[in-house]
């Protein structure tokens, strides 16, 4: 129902920044938890940061706090990632995620979310 698009991936050299954007068609935006995962080489795929359809709440990974900030604009059909003191362990392919379930609080599992984008790379050197 709907469609996720990731754009803004590159390369950056540790304590840089990015900002990632997820661009979403199909249905009504607004009515969608949305969330930023990643996942390294060899490793499962992580939660990163959550955003309430409302954009009144947010949750962040301990790995982010203080660093990595989400946002969402519902008239653009947009979320977003800014990330800054970029660190090489953040290096990954960055996934948006969509969430219709209504459950009460941060969604911070990958089996919370029915629809996904197809990824963006983020490579961080030292």
């Amino acid at each position: 129902q709907v469609q996720l698009v990731e754009s803004g991936g590159g390369l950056v050299q540790a304590g840089g920044s990015l900002r990632l954007s997820c661009v979403a068609s199909g249905r009504t935006f607004s009515n969608y938890a949305m969330g930023w995962f990643r996942q390294a080489p060899g490793k499962e795929r992580e939660f990163v940061l959550y955003i309430s359809r409302s954009n009144g709440r947010t949750y962040y990974s301990d790995s982010v706090k203080g660093r990595f900030t989400i946002s969402r604009d519902n008239a653009k059909n947009t979320v977003y990632l800014q990330m800054n003191s970029l660190k090489p362990e953040d290096t990954a392919v960055y996934y948006c995620a969509a969430g219709s379930y209504v459950l009460g609080r941060p969604q911070v599992s990958e089996y919370e979310y029915d629809y996904w984008g197809q990824g963006t790379q983020v490579t961080v050197s030292s």
